[in-house]
């Protein structure tokens, strides 16, 4: 009895060890998720910071630009227009996309306004009065700045969702994934040039992703 008693013990300890190392893996794959996830979102929220920017800096350049006499309105007009757009997307700002669509959505209007602002700066480069202009200098220090900026933070975004989503499909925290909804997250991705940063370093002989300026007067 005591024998049978002893060997019960003895499988009952090894059931409790097996036991709380699954448990150990099972809250260590989903901690990693976590983090995973949180880092994801972070690079997300960085993401949405350096596009507002470049929203927030729109108005003074259209202002700044349309005090020239005859400056083009229908260029004013597209830029102004491409910005409403982009407000028109509503994402939240501090969780990433979790459907491509939304994502994709969000890249359609901010490479239109891109496209924009490249036409803009094409248009200008006939009017020396602007490119003069202290004002004009300083947003587009501002706006080659954000430009770069978003460049990065939309890179380590996409590393971000990488390493997420390796995770998430990687055995066996896969399994981990699946029981509490970890879904993997959509990348930005090249779309025709739509979302290359426009030429803001105004050497405007071969402008990126622009069409070639009209070669009439304004």
């Amino acid at each position: 009895m005591n024998k049978f008693a002893l060997g019960c013990g003895v499988v009952l300890a090894i059931l409790l060890f097996i036991v709380v190392i699954a448990a150990l893996a099972l809250g260590g794959s989903y901690n990693r998720l976590v983090r995973l996830q949180q880092s994801v979102d972070q690079s997300w929220a960085q993401v949405q910071n350096v596009y507002q920017r470049r929203a927030d800096l729109i108005p003074n350049l259209v202002n700044t630009v349309s005090g020239a006499a005859n400056f083009e309105k229908s260029t004013l007009v597209e830029v102004t227009n491409a910005r409403a757009s982009v407000g028109r997307v509503q994402l939240d700002p501090n969780k990433a996309p979790t459907e491509a669509a939304q994502l994709q959505q969000f890249q359609a209007a901010q490479g239109q306004l891109s496209n924009a602002l490249s036409r803009l700066l094409v248009v200008v480069e006939r009017y020396p009065e602007i490119k003069a202009n202290q004002n004009f200098l300083g947003l587009q220090a501002q706006l080659e700045g954000t430009e770069n900026r978003i460049s990065v933070e939309r890179g380590n975004f996409n590393t971000a969702v990488q390493n997420y989503n390796t995770a998430v499909r990687s055995f066996p925290t896969n399994f981990i994934a699946g029981m509490f909804g970890f879904a993997q997250r959509p990348f930005f991705t090249a779309q025709q040039g739509a979302e290359r940063p426009p030429a803001v370093n105004f050497n405007f002989g071969t402008p990126a992703a622009a069409s070639p300026a009209p070669t009439g007067s304004p």
